[in-house]
């Protein structure tokens, strides 16, 4: 899958920027990616990362999903997660997908609203296996989420 470049993208009240690029190692199941940054609209202030993983393999399938976001603690509770998963909405688009899967955590429950906001329908929680390099500790389980692209 041919990696594009980006400019800065906006949407409501935050930009994302293309921060990397990956070709991913389907050897080791690491599908392309990109890491953007998200910045409050306007600024260099990042205040986080959104990461679209691009293709079906069975770690991106079950255990990681193909979107992956982080908001910084003090600006959590405004919905800038959900507000940069619309925004790359359009590079989901841009690469034919039809859906993509959202994971995370059974104990995440922001990131879990995150899903419900957007419009993500959930679809069940499944164990990790111990020989995936997904799992951890701390990381047994994952809920799976589709989100249909429109």
């Amino acid at each position: 899958m041919e990696l594009r470049n980006y400019e800065v993208l906006s949407g409501e009240e935050i930009d994302i920027v293309l921060h990397k690029k990956s070709s991913g190692d389907i050897l080791k199941g690491w599908s392309p990616e990109y890491k953007f940054q998200i910045l409050l609209q306007g600024t260099d202030t990042v205040i986080g990362y959104i990461n679209l993983r691009l293709g079906d393999s069975e770690k991106v399938i079950n255990y990681i999903g193909h979107i992956g976001y982080g908001i910084d603690e003090q600006y959590r509770g405004s919905k800038f997660a959900a507000k940069a998963c619309n925004i790359i909405r359009e590079i989901i688009k841009d690469h034919s997908m039809k859906k993509v899967i959202i994971t995370c955590n059974p104990d995440n429950y922001a990131s879990r609203k995150i899903c419900e906001t957007i419009g993500a329908t959930f679809i069940e929680i499944v164990d990790i296996p111990e020989t995936s390099d997904a799992y951890s500790t701390n990381e047994t389980q994952k809920c799976r989420y589709e989100w249909i692209i429109q």
